[in-house]
């Protein structure tokens, strides 16, 4: 049964659950990401064979497979991904920028370029659930800041199969190549490259314990999108809302992992024990009823506080990845709110409309790094060149400046190099 508290709850750590990786699966993943890299694609096939137990003739699906999965996902579905994509699309093409130059009167440019990257990677989740809607949020806008290849990984099922609707995501959102690899060895691949799977230049996607693991590892080899924690969703409440729509709102992220954590604040003890009651009404109803059991019971939290200024004031502390306002005055509350991974307003907008057709992204930040970091954007996907033209006049107004400055620092040869070509 999901705790209740009056007081006393007031920092991240007493409210989300947040571990940090042991030092086993830290020498784990670095014994698999040194397999992959000495061993390539026969480490990728072994680890296929230990741990999803197949055994793989070939990584990479074909265009056939892709095709024949395609094919096999009904067309409801498929109508669903293309609106979904649409609503995606039309979202993240805002994100979009372009550089800048300006030109001063004395001769010099300065500017800046935006520069796609060229070789993404995509991990997709397998094992207890498929997410379709990762295959979206993490391609579409890497195909629209530019990026020339994207790579996706994703874990095989006990056929050597992946299943159909992610290839059918993949093709929809323009997937280049996929490959059958998952866990910490599908993050070595795309870092380090093997005969079949190509090197990017960043990977982007949550996973596992493991998969988290081997991105934290692999950064600074390429660039990460982020590491994501246990999923995570705090709702701020009244007591006008219906305690059956909140209690499903807060299961909607507790069904994801066990570790997972859902949290309620609200004004209102009577409410709280409603919530309270709903969720033990609901979650044996659950297909994913021991995953949301488990969650609730060791990480959900109902927290109620004497007003809903002490609630804002908990979530800018908090930072959570997903924040539910179900109040009246929802867009008043929005203007106060300075740290989330995303926000949804009002009490129509269930967290789980992001996650599928909103349009806005649902690969946010977790684990309090909202107050520095954001959701996954177009901005993920593009790196920034900057430069400079000076004439021989503009540097030579100048380089006197530049000499002081440099000296001031003990670099003489920074001095030098502005003011030589002026005593020839």
């Amino acid at each position: 049964m999901i705790k209740i508290f009056y007081d006393g709850i007031n920092s991240r750590e007493q409210i989300f659950c947040s571990k940090e990786p042991s030092i086993d699966l830290t020498s784990i993943v670095k014994d698999i990401i040194e397999n992959v890299i000495n061993n390539g694609d026969n480490a990728l096939k072994e680890y296929a064979l230990k741990f999803d137990k197949v055994s793989l003739s070939s990584l990479l699906v074909s265009k056939q497979e892709i095709d024949d999965a395609f094919n096999k996902v009904d067309k409801e579905f498929l109508d669903i991904l293309e609106r979904a994509k649409q609503n995606i699309w039309e979202f993240h093409l805002k994100q979009k920028r372009d550089g800048f130059e300006i030109k001063k009167q004395n001769g010099v440019v300065l500017g800046q370029k935006i520069i796609p990257i060229e070789k993404v990677g995509l991990y997709v989740p397998g094992g207890t659930a498929s997410y379709p809607s990762t295959v979206l949020m993490d391609a579409i806008p890497a195909k629209i800041a530019g990026s020339k290849q994207i790579v996706m990984v994703t874990p095989p099922d006990k056929n050597g199969n992946v299943n159909p609707v992610i290839l059918a995501a993949a093709k929809i959102a323009g997937v280049d190549k996929i490959f059958k690899v998952g866990g910490a060895q599908a993050i070595a691949a795309l870092a380090y490259g093997t005969e079949s799977v190509p090197k990017v230049d960043k990977i982007v996607g949550p996973g596992n314990a493991f998969v988290a693991e081997a991105k934290r590892q692999v950064f600074g080899k390429v660039s990460i999108d982020m590491i994501a924690g246990p999923s995570e969703i705090m709702v701020i409440a009244d007591d006008t809302n219906n305690p059956v729509d909140i209690a499903a709102d807060l299961l909607s992220q507790a069904e994801h992992d066990k570790l997972a954590s859902a949290v309620l604040i609200t004004d209102s003890s009577e409410f709280a024990n409603k919530v309270s009651e709903q969720l033990e009404i609901q979650i044996p109803q659950l297909k994913r009823s021991e995953i949301a059991r488990t969650s609730i019971d060791d990480n959900g939290k109902i927290i109620v506080v004497k007003d809903m200024d002490t609630a804002i004031d908990m979530a800018n502390a908090i930072a959570p990845e997903h924040l539910e306002l179900c109040l009246d005055n929802a867009f008043e509350v929005l203007d106060k709110i300075k740290n989330a991974g995303s926000v949804f307003v009002g009490k129509y907008c269930p967290e789980a409309l992001g996650d599928y057709m909103a349009g806005l992204n649902h690969t946010l930040p977790t684990s309090g790094t909202a107050r520095f970091s954001s959701p996954l954007s177009v901005d993920d996907f593009i790196k920034k060149t900057q430069y400079v033209y000076y004439t021989e006049q503009a540097l030579k107004d100048v380089c006197q400046d530049v000499e002081y400055f440099a000296n001031q620092e003990g670099l003489t040869a920074h001095a030098k190099s502005a003011v030589i070509r002026f005593k020839k």
